[in-house]
């Protein structure tokens, strides 16, 4: 019988008493063993940028930036068409990762908050090669930690390791994600890709500076969800802790119309969600606790790539 630690879907444990050298080691390992030579070539990683060079123009297909028309050829051809950019050469990605209290959570392979450390090294990684730099910000409900956009393995690796080694905030402590992309937004930086890990729960502040970054960059969304958050399990009495206010609430699970309330409740929130990153114009990409991730992140930049070869990549 194989050992639970490899089936898991999920990343290395986080967990106190585990070196963080040796979790990141296995982490970075599983990543490139996973990811290497699958999604590499032509800057198309994560998302395919925008560049900023202009290239040729092609038909207008549905899905494609109306900003991007190209109006003389459209005037002089009588069809929609919209100029290709050329990708430059060294792109720039910044990574908001929210570790508010929400993310110290998870019912499945692992918590939220490993979850989302792993989406970042899976967005580094993808990222940093051909002299790209990468930068992050990072809100715990403690304070904003910031580290500047630089190039190279060993930054990436610092980065990853400073991330994981954020200490976990305490009940009553919520992280201010709309401030955080905020800072992004001035002063403003070059064109390049940006990437918020988050839960999203909560207010939907955070989606008007999205939304202006989405303006000027690509912007890809990484939400991150438990099982446990969508649909309650019948174990009878079960007390619910709010970790960002401590407020508490006892839910008979026992009984179907609580469940099938609670679930209902749940999928509007998630639409919510899902339509404020669509209205922001974010890529959105779901990583659950109990899937595996790095499937679900190679199944979203297949479907990117064969957006963008389309004409369609929001």
């Amino acid at each position: 019988m194989p050992d639970r630690s490899e089936v898991r879907t999920g990343p290395p444990s986080m967990l106190p008493a585990r070196p963080v050298d040796s979790v990141l080691g296995k982490l970075e390992l599983t990543v490139r063993r996973r990811l290497d030579g699958l999604l590499q070539g032509n800057h198309l990683g994560l998302v395919p940028g925008p560049g900023s060079e202009a290239g040729e123009s092609r038909v207008y297909h549905p899905g494609d930036d109306v900003r991007h028309m190209d109006w003389p050829v459209t005037a002089r051809t009588t069809v929609p068409h919209v100029r290709q950019t050329i990708a430059d050469r060294e792109l720039e990605t910044w990574i908001v990762v929210d570790l508010s209290p929400s993310l110290d959570f998870g019912t499945a392979a692992c918590e939220k908050r490993e979850l989302a450390v792993a989406g970042m090294a899976a967005v580094i990684y993808l990222t940093q090669h051909g002299g790209n730099r990468v930068g992050a910000l990072i809100t715990s409900g403690l304070d904003v930690t910031r580290s500047p956009a630089l190039s190279g393995r060993a930054h990436a690796q610092r980065l990853i390791r400073q991330v994981a080694g954020i200490p976990r905030s305490e009940q009553g402590r919520r992280g201010d994600l709309a401030a955080t992309i905020e800072l992004l937004r001035r002063p403003a930086r070059r064109r390049g890709l940006v990437v918020v890990i988050s839960d999203f729960l909560g207010d939907r502040s955070w989606e008007r500076p999205l939304r202006g970054l989405a303006g000027r960059h690509e912007v890809l969304a990484i939400e991150i969800v438990d099982p446990r958050e969508l649909d309650l399990a019948a174990v009878g009495l079960l007390t619910m802790v709010d970790p960002e206010d401590g407020a508490e609430v006892e839910v008979q699970t026992s009984r179907r119309q609580v469940r099938e309330r609670y679930a209902a409740a749940a999928r509007a929130e998630r639409a919510e969600i899902a339509a404020a990153l669509r209205r922001a114009g974010a890529g959105h990409l779901t990583l659950s606790t109990d899937r595996d991730w790095l499937v679900d992140i190679v199944r979203f930049v297949g479907a990117r790539r064969r957006g963008a070869a389309n004409g369609a990549v929001r």
